[in-house]
């Protein structure tokens, strides 16, 4: 399991500003990922989300995708996500509820017939 700081770690004042910091975007994100089987979240300009998002069509799976920004803006509500899931770039894609990871991770699933 990843590491995290526990609550006991992070001093109490801090510890509502960690867990609002961009709670709509982690919201609407988590929403998303409970109602739709595919989940693509991206940003502008990005090859590897394009790529995603081409592989699934391709493949014929349906998704959502959410967009935030691009390299230059919203960059403080991608972190947020990133926070929240752990995975450091973009694309994040969830299937069946569960962060698969990014584009690589999506094409090897793709070539096992695995999702």
């Amino acid at each position: 399991m990843r590491k995290t700081l526990n609550d006991e770690q992070i001093h109490p004042t801090m510890r509502d500003q960690i867990n609002s910091f961009h709670a709509d975007i982690v919201a609407e994100v988590d929403a998303a990922v409970q109602t739709n089987r595919i989940v693509v979240v991206g940003m502008k300009y990005n090859d590897a989300v394009w790529q995603a998002r081409k592989n699934l069509t391709k493949a014929g799976l349906d998704f959502k995708y959410i967009e935030y920004g691009s390299y230059t803006s919203m960059w403080r509500k991608r972190l947020a996500l990133k926070m929240w899931t752990g995975w450091p770039t973009f694309p994040m894609i969830f299937v069946d509820q569960q962060l698969i990871g990014g584009n690589s991770d999506l094409k090897k699933l793709l070539a096992e017939n695995a999702i």
